[in-house]
């Protein structure tokens, strides 16, 4: 039985990306009968801020909807900016970084100890089928930003809100992400299968933890 309200998922791309990483995952969304919004964020533009990333995208979202703000990878420092805006109904993180108010982008490596991890030279698209690699690469954009090296001005809005790990992912490693999930959250996280762009290589399993987490919150 469709359900009167459904939920519109606000997809953030992470470092370097675009709102093309959601395009094989949207779709699954949208059979299920929710709406999706992703834009590419101003992330060439050295001088945009965070809040000029949040502001792209409820600028794209419109008025008051049943929001479910989804922030993959460096998308993290974003999510929880758009979702305040938004007066959104959850916030999921995918792969993502979890910021703490004030943390410096550069401070989350060492405060999170990601930096004692052993990352292989590749850790991105392990999983995700050639010609898809090939198309992601060739959409890379150059990621700038002072905003960087400033405090997050964020906090985390008091909302439903998940943690998703993959648990083939190179870059931020399945125990890793399970510690950082629950140091962060507070939560247990979400496990899926895929590498870091899991949106490209099981865009089934994150479409169906991104509906569940909907349908858990009643939409």
């Amino acid at each position: 039985m469709k359900r009167d309200m459904m939920a519109v998922f606000v997809l953030i791309h992470g470092g370097g990306s675009t709102a093309w990483d959601w395009h094989l995952v949207a779709p699954l969304l949208q059979e299920a009968g929710h709406e999706v919004v992703a834009v590419d964020l101003p992330i060439e533009d050295v001088d945009a801020r965070l809040e000029d990333y949040a502001r792209a995208v409820t600028a794209a979202v419109g008025g008051d909807r049943n929001t479910i703000v989804v922030g993959h990878s460096l998308g993290g420092f974003t999510a929880p900016l758009v979702c305040q805006e938004l007066h959104s109904t959850g916030l999921v993180y995918l792969s993502a970084m979890i910021p703490t108010p004030g943390e410096t982008f550069g401070e989350w490596w060492t405060n999170t100890g990601h930096d004692h991890e052993t990352i292989p030279d590749e850790p991105y698209f392990n999983l995700v089928p050639a010609e898809l690699v090939q198309q992601a690469t060739d959409r890379e954009r150059d990621q700038q930003g002072a905003w960087m090296s400033g405090p997050w001005p964020g906090n985390h809005p008091d909302v439903p809100t998940l943690g998703i790990l993959c648990r083939d992912d190179l870059f931020f490693p399945a125990s890793f992400m399970r510690r950082h999930i629950r140091d962060r959250l507070g939560t247990e996280p979400v496990e899926i299968p895929g590498g870091h762009y899991a949106t490209l290589s099981h865009p089934d399993a994150v479409a169906a933890a991104l509906i569940d987490f909907a349908e858990q919150n009643g939409l």
